[in-house]
């Protein structure tokens, strides 16, 4: 087992000790040089790969989705008919809405790419996945730049914390101008209804956000319509990098 592996075994209050122990100054820099290597052999691997794939959409949603929820068979759908519109299909290449979109993917005999993290739970990929095409990270925020830089647009299906934290991301690096204006689409008006609600009663009358912002999205509740989304803005406007 290594180090990694041994952290995440860790009980909660272990490992809340382990990052409270006093270290000092050598051993700090030491391990900070030995993470900035890591962090760059992600990157390094990220662009690599990802670079030859052509024009893709990433699908988001939650692990925990089972099989006999609606939400796994659309998500499905909308993989198999990104595919079919000429795009290929990126997930964060584990179970729930994930496997659904990159199973769809692989029906349509698409591209079909996973970008794997390792957690404590919820992390193996799965089989629907490119075996070219998988990749697998240990930081968070090395996989969602490869989220931003190689997607052409997001379909969002129900999540949770992960879920919210992509779909935030997205949104705030269009509304700065740090990355295209490329579409995102929410599936499940009644799911994200509360959410929606709270941006319009409670972040814009505070101006915390512009009315042009809540423009930023679109939010529906068939998988043609997203996918039409998808399309319709790349018949408008030519591919390009997101940087």
């Amino acid at each position: 087992m290594n180090n990694f592996e041994e952290e995440i075994n860790f009980p909660e209050e272990e490992k809340i000790r382990k990052a409270l122990e006093p270290k000092d100054w050598t051993e700090i820099r030491s391990h900070d040089s030995w993470q900035i290597f890591k962090i760059m052999s992600e990157f390094v691997e990220g662009f690599e790969k990802l670079a030859s794939i052509g024009p893709c959409v990433t699908v988001f949603g939650s692990a925990r989705t089972p099989k006999n929820n609606k939400y796994y068979q659309m998500a499905s759908k909308i993989g198999y008919l990104l595919v079919k519109r000429g795009f290929g299909v990126i997930t964060g290449g584990g179970p729930g809405i994930m496997e659904a979109a990159n199973k769809g993917a692989k029906l349509a005999g698409g591209k079909s790419v996973g970008l794997n993290i390792i957690l404590p739970h919820e992390q193996e990929a799965n089989p629907y996945i490119d075996p070219d095409k998988l990749l697998t990270f240990k930081y968070f925020f090395v996989r969602k730049t490869m989220f931003m830089k190689y997607s052409q647009g997001f379909i969002v299906l129900p999540g949770g914390f992960g879920t919210c934290d992509e779909l935030f991301e997205s949104l705030t690096l269009i509304q700065t101008g740090k990355i295209a204006h490329f579409p995102i689409v929410l599936i499940g008006s009644e799911y994200w209804k509360g959410l929606l609600d709270w941006l319009k009663n409670t972040v814009l009358p505070a101006n915390n956000i512009k009315e042009k912002d809540l423009s930023l999205f679109s939010v529906v509740d068939k998988e043609e319509e997203a996918v039409d989304i998808i399309e319709k803005f790349y018949l408008k406007y030519a591919l390009k990098p997101n940087f």
